[in-house]
């Protein structure tokens, strides 16, 4: 089975993985996790944290571009993915493709960059499609703040182009509530 957690910059996603992969693996069940963007696993990834820090001209400034890197990056961890799934009876993904589909249709405000998403990255990738994404519906202002604790803890954590952008978060949030609203790409269940 394959679970993407899915939610803006700051929602708990990586909290509520590791609280889930721990529950499991305490019932005796098969735990991987794998998390998106895979930094420093992938070029794709790393190109993508560089234009989002401003390292990289003016990448970022397209959501087009940002998609296919973020799309490129599973691309190249889809034998990863389908190893981890097919030796655990749980996957746990933190974030998926509906991560890049919702980012980018709050970028756009066009619909086809959703499509597009799914079509790269299910269907000419060949990504397993998750039997369940799971929205964390943690309000924006909350998020944010949890975004700036965390990277004034850790510096290896600073906010990139994305986390600082208050409205961008906003957007997205509602992109992802439209998303688990209809059931894109699978069923979802929305958390509050």
């Amino acid at each position: 089975m394959i679970v993407a957690i899915e939610g803006i910059d700051g929602a708990g996603k990586n909290t509520l993985v590791g609280a889930v992969e721990t529950a499991l693996a305490d019932e005796g069940v098969s735990v991987a996790r794998l998390g998106f963007p895979a930094y420093g696993l992938t070029p794709f990834a790393d190109f993508a944290d560089d234009a989002l820090h401003g390292r990289l001209g003016d990448v970022a400034e397209s959501a087009w571009a940002m998609a296919l890197l973020f799309a490129l990056d599973r691309r190249d961890r889809r034998e990863a993915i389908a190893a981890a799934a097919e030796s655990h009876d749980v996957l746990m993904l933190d974030r998926y493709v509906a991560s890049n589909a919702a980012y980018s249709w709050a970028r756009t405000g066009d619909r086809a960059i959703v499509d597009w998403v799914r079509e790269q990255e299910f269907g000419v990738h060949g990504l397993p499609v998750p039997d369940l994404q799971v929205h964390l519906g943690t309000a924006v202002d909350e998020a944010a703040r949890r975004a700036r604790h965390r990277e004034s803890v850790d510096s290896s954590r600073t906010r990139d182009a994305y986390e600082r952008d208050g409205g961008l978060q906003d957007r997205t949030y509602r992109a992802y509530a439209d998303l688990a609203a209809e059931g894109w790409a699978s069923p979802w269940l929305r958390s509050e």
